[in-house]
């Protein structure tokens, strides 16, 4: 889980349900990195891993312009908020300060892990506490009804399919209070490529057609064309990452799931919604064509004369900056992914460690300085909200 970012709060609280050991001591080291002992979470829990995370939380929070996917409600505004899986608590940061511009200054937060690894975010000014548990221990430390939005981030490599999931879901559900907001964060493991010019869904908010619009990103609906990644070493990756979390019960394509899974609690919850992202991991060849056939300065007189469309190495980038690091961003999370479960990917794929070092500086090579994710690969983030009745 986030289990691995920031330092040892000083400001936390032991559940009751703990089994001892694992808690006081959960880490071993396996590989050369440290994990949590005697759990199926497939990640490492050290400073590359915890870079990772937290890399990958700005980004999320950057494409989507803010910290939640839900608008809070100035008529019942949110006091309590709880963070389930909160690693170092830096989601819990960035929503205090997303709902601090909003005005909304007397909010509490609270995050639950299995480490206390969370840092104390008191010296940010925020009103936070730490409570330490193992989600695997039902019913969670908290009262019928006590928050006003609670967050479960990340979870698809935490929390097993099946039952496991669902009594997370109904613990979340009752721990919040009636009206209140329950959310999910989450991003597949399994990267596609999204064809070109998809077209944007239908009945969105002009807002969030504008935001991806400024990040270089697109707005993922049912209808959005997608097809398997084309570069080769994602398509290695991704059969071995699915393998892998086959193996453990995980889903590596968590976000196809999660709406069906809000929605058939019909008895509790309700205003289901959602909004998912492709980000793509490099300028994309269709991008460059597009602004070429737009923009005849950017080609060759010769190729204006007979219609043809530029050359990628004439036409010039066509993103702006700002939308170049994200992108850039996004495709470091990929990578850094890959190797966080570099053990697993050569177990299920068979490489030795030779063989796999070749691969990974092959991939290297074709990512970072060939370019290689230009077909339209993506990485898909997604945010989901409902409200309790």
């Amino acid at each position: 889980m986030d289990a691995t970012r920031g330092s040892i709060s000083s400001t936390s609280t032991k559940s009751t349900q703990d089994d001892g050991s694992l808690l006081t001591n959960p880490f071993a080291l396996r590989h050369g990195r440290r994990y949590l002992r005697d759990l199926p979470y497939p990640l490492p829990c050290d400073l590359p891993e915890l870079q990772r995370q937290n890399l990958h939380t700005l980004l999320a929070t950057s494409v989507l312009g803010r910290a939640l996917g839900s608008t809070p409600s100035a008529k019942n505004p949110p006091t309590k908020v709880l963070e389930i899986a909160c690693g170092s608590g830096y989601w819990s940061s960035l929503c205090h300060e997303y709902l601090s511009e909003l005005g909304y200054d007397d909010v509490s937060f609270t995050g639950l892990d299995i480490v206390p690894l969370a840092g104390d975010l008191r010296r940010q000014e925020i009103d936070w506490r730490f409570v330490q548990h193992d989600l695997r221990k039902v019913p969670l430390p908290f009262d019928d009804g006590e928050f006003d939005i609670v967050v479960m981030k990340d979870l698809s490599m935490v929390v097993p399919l099946g039952s496991p999931t669902q009594r997370v879901l109904d613990e979340a559900i009752r721990i919040l209070k009636s009206g209140g907001t329950l959310e999910t964060w989450e991003s597949d493991h399994v990267i596609r490529s999204i064809l070109p010019h998809p077209p944007a869904p239908p009945g969105k908010n002009p807002e969030e057609i504008a935001c991806a619009v400024s990040t270089g990103t697109f707005l993922i609906s049912p209808g959005t064309p997608f097809t398997d990644a084309q570069n080769k070493y994602l398509q290695d990756s991704n059969s071995w990452i699915q393998d892998a979390l086959d193996r453990r019960k995980l889903s590596p394509t968590p976000c196809a799931r999660i709406s069906q899974m809000l929605l058939q609690e019909v008895e509790t919850l309700c205003d289901v919604g959602n909004r998912r992202i492709a980000i793509p991991l490099g300028e994309l060849r269709w991008e460059r064509e597009a602004a070429g056939d737009r923009n005849p300065a950017k080609r060759r007189p010769s190729e204006v004369a007979r219609g043809k469309k530029p050359s990628t190495s004439v036409a010039s980038s066509i993103l702006t900056e700002e939308q170049a690091a994200l992108r850039y961003t996004a495709l470091l999370v990929v990578i850094q992914m890959i190797e966080s479960l570099e053990p697993l990917l050569k177990e299920v794929s068979g490489k030795s460690q030779e063989e796999w070092q070749r691969w990974w500086g092959w991939m290297m090579a074709n990512l970072l300085e060939e370019k290689g994710a230009s077909s339209g690969e993506c990485l898909e983030v997604g945010v989901w909200w409902c409200r309790k009745m």
